[in-house]
């Protein structure tokens, strides 16, 4: 997309955040505010254009902590239903949080990168990346802990 056409992508993504909250609450008093519907924006792009990319999950149980490389696709289909379903169950004023914009953004994301895909190749992208992103997988290195070992006795 370039510079330029990724600000024009995620305005864009932006304005269709706040249509879709608009159209679903068009008489809100509570105003909109922040990022968040551009972003959602992002990642709707980001599901188009590399579908099989892997997202790392930070899973934390008390002490035990992991990070999960897990498919876009499943995070993020599951975050737009989340989405969705707070949308249409949480009241009127959401609780402070715009679900709908997060959804039309996502939603506004997807459509708005169909160019930059159809431009790369379509499905024949896909082939040629195999759906990733084009760099490599993150790998993380934890530093030992500096908690001392006490033995049991």
């Amino acid at each position: 997309m370039g510079h330029g056409g990724f600000l024009l992508f995620y305005l864009l993504s932006g304005l269709a955040a706040a249509l879709a909250q608009v159209a679903m609450d068009p008489f809100s008093p509570i105003p909109m505010v922040g990022a968040s519907g551009a972003i959602a924006g992002v990642m709707g792009g980001h599901l188009l254009l590399f579908p099989k990319a892997k997202v790392d999950v930070l899973f934390i149980f008390v002490i035990f902590f992991r990070i999960f490389a897990i498919p876009a696709w499943i995070v993020l289909g599951f975050w737009f239903a989340l989405q969705v379903f707070s949308g249409m169950t949480m009241p009127v004023d959401g609780g402070g949080v715009a679900y709908w914009a997060h959804a039309g953004g996502f939603a506004g994301g997807l459509v708005l990168a169909l160019p930059a895909l159809m431009r790369r190749g379509g499905k024949d992208y896909w082939r040629r990346t195999e759906g990733h992103p084009p760099h490599p997988e993150a790998t993380y290195r934890f530093a030992k802990s500096s908690i001392p070992k006490v033995p049991r006795r």
